[in-house]
């Protein structure tokens, strides 16, 4: 099996080496070429000295006919499938590595018949591949479900010891359920690997400690004995920042797409709304309070009001407009939020609390469009909590994100599951009275501040938002880098 690889780094090194020591009794694995555009990357410097074929473009792969196989070890998937579409038919491509080397290797570390020094080598090959070669979770999984092995990168992430999951189902450890994955959320590849004795893949959604959704593409590869498939290589990887990405995009492009028909909606709604509440007002000042039909006109005009105050709302979500940023103390904009609903929050008797770091960093910011989006937060959270509650507010440096993070915190009754996931979406809203647009307006006032906002919230025990701003420092450096 003639091999070319695609990326010279410190995997490509490794996996050299390991075919320099080592000999496979079912294959004759051979290294012809290396590609990178990094000359002085070790892998690439290996080849050099081995006389290997070394280019700094993976593209002449494609024009040799004594390849068998290529392996992509750059980590980019989108390099990966650019090789699948080009390669020739009879060139095989993977990522990372092959389930046939894997279990290869595998398989020889379980040879009774070796003595004790080459089994030593053996595992050290193996553990080497699936600990440092493949980035990604591994598991070794039979073919009644249980873990035969696992590398270290899941260990640590599940936070479990070794002893604690060998011989048990896999669904037990990563999902923490009694009965194997099944369902549209959940399909189990292991089933299709076993069923076809091919490869398959899927994506799983998994619920953090905070019931946050975490996306995980997951594949598996048939592992052989004897001409019968008696187990898989699963690898997954957590793909959740890729999806948020994602759906962010096209929340973005629904807001701009309704943005767009709600300004006309509003502007065509709003010139005959304002005939009728004048005229139901005018008839209403004829007649005498006693007048069977003075009841109904005010009717008209209450209704006329509400419904002026949803077109108001309209043309503010509409119309987004562009921040003018300064430099500016988020403590001072909190504390100027705070005096313009404390009156609110009194009525209610509830309590306003501050927990305002000294010294925090500049944001850069439009003061008016974030102090709109702390107050529509905060009214929020004052009709959501009962009398006797307590609302605080919080501002931290969050160094991690190189920004300014602030918490509004309610004791109010929460947000169930269901309604998480929609309460950003415009038009979306609980409340009797309420238009839906308020936190979709807070929403796109944060994002056009090249920030985030994050809620977390349960049942019976309040609602807490996050929401993190770029310094004054961040904002200089995300300009400068565009």
């Amino acid at each position: 099996m003639n091999i070319a690889i695609v990326g010279g780094g410190t995997r490509c090194k490794r996996l050299l080496e390991i075919f320099e020591r080592h000999k496979f009794e079912e294959i004759d694995p051979k290294v012809l070429a290396v590609a990178d555009f990094k000359s002085d990357a070790p892998g690439v410097a290996k080849a050099k000295n081995n006389g290997l074929f070394v280019t700094n473009d993976y593209n002449d792969f494609f024009k040799r006919s004594d390849i068998d196989l290529i392996i992509e070890l750059t980590g980019s998937m989108d390099i990966y499938n650019d090789i699948l579409n080009k390669k020739k038919k009879n060139v095989r491509a993977i990522a990372h590595t092959t389930a046939q080397l894997f279990w290869e290797i595998y398989r020889l570390s379980t040879l009774q018949k070796k003595t004790d020094q080459e089994l030593h080598e053996t595992t050290a090959k193996y553990k080497m591949l699936i600990n440092e070669l493949i980035q990604e979770d591994v598991l070794v999984i039979a073919y009644d479900y249980r873990i035969v092995d696992i590398n270290d990168s899941l260990l640590k992430r599940l936070g479990l010891k070794r002893e604690e999951v060998i011989g048990k189902h896999c669904y037990e450890i990563t999902h923490r359920q009694n009965t194997p994955c099944s369902g549209e959320k959940h399909p189990c590849p292991l089933v299709q690997t076993m069923e076809t004795d091919k490869p398959s893949q899927t994506t799983h959604i998994h619920l953090d400690k905070n019931n946050q959704e975490i996306y995980y593409s997951i594949s598996t590869y048939p592992l052989r004995e004897n001409d019968d498939t008696i187990g898989a290589i699963e690898i997954s990887r957590d793909i959740t920042k890729d999806i948020n990405a994602q759906k962010a995009m096209m929340q973005q492009e629904k807001l701009a797409s309704i943005g767009r028909l709600s300004a006309g909606v509003a502007h065509e709604i709003n010139n005959p709304l304002t005939t009728i509440l004048t005229t139901a007002m005018l008839i209403q000042e004829e007649l005498d309070p006693e007048d069977s039909n003075f009841e109904d006109l005010e009717t008209i005009t209450k209704e006329a009001l509400r419904c002026r105050k949803i077109v108001a709302s309209l043309l503010d979500f509409a119309r987004q407009l562009e921040p003018s940023k300064k430099e500016n103390n988020i403590n001072d904009i909190i504390q100027e939020s705070i005096v313009l609903t404390k009156k609110q929050a009194a009525f209610k008797d509830i309590a306003l609390v501050q927990e305002l770091t000294d010294d925090i960093p500049a944001v850069f910011a439009d003061k008016g469009q974030i102090e709109q989006a702390l107050i529509n937060l905060m009214l929020n959270a004052i009709e959501a909590t009962d009398s006797g509650g307590k609302i605080a507010t919080s501002s931290s440096y969050n160094v991690d994100a190189k920004s300014v993070e602030v918490r509004i915190s309610d004791s109010g009754e929460g947000i169930s599951p269901d309604d998480l996931s929609r309460i950003f979406d415009p038009f979306f809203t609980t409340k009797e009275e309420g238009t839906g647009l308020g936190l979709a307006i807070t929403h796109g006032i944060i994002e056009q501040h090249n920030g985030t906002i994050d809620v977390d919230s349960k049942l019976g025990k309040g609602t807490t938002f996050k929401i993190l701003l770029p310094t004054k420092a961040r904002y200089g450096e995300n300009n400068a880098a565009r």
